[in-house]
Order: C-alpha cells, then structure tokens, then sequence
C-alpha cells in the first residue's frame, strides 16, 4: 500500500469529539471506497445496506 501524505484542513479534519474525518478531495486521492461508512464518501457507499449508491457523483463525471 501506498503512503498518501495529508494535510489537515484539506484531506482531513478534526470533528467535536476529536475523531479525525477525511474529506472527500482525500477519499477521492486515495482512488477507492474501504466500505467503513465515511460521512464523505464520494463513491455512494451505505453502511446500512451494503451496497452504493448508483447516482453518485463518481458516475456524474
């Protein structure tokens, strides 16, 4: 696997509880979805029902 650097404010960010959050522009760096159920995942994911969504905005571009 390969090491992304990241930059805090623009992969990731700090939320109320101290928990670290990627951003979309990281997820989309990284290039691939790892199914945890990221609040900004671009590529549709739902943890709930283990599939993505088809109208993402990955298949928009």
């Amino acid at each position: 696997m390969t090491h992304i650097p990241i930059k805090e404010n623009e992969d990731f960010y700090y939320n109320e509880q101290g928990y670290k959050v990627f951003t979309e522009k990281f997820h989309l760096k990284r290039g691939y979805c790892c199914k945890s159920g990221c609040r900004h995942c671009p590529y549709g994911y739902d943890k709930k029902t283990d599939t993505f969504i088809k109208n993402n905005k990955i298949n928009k571009k």
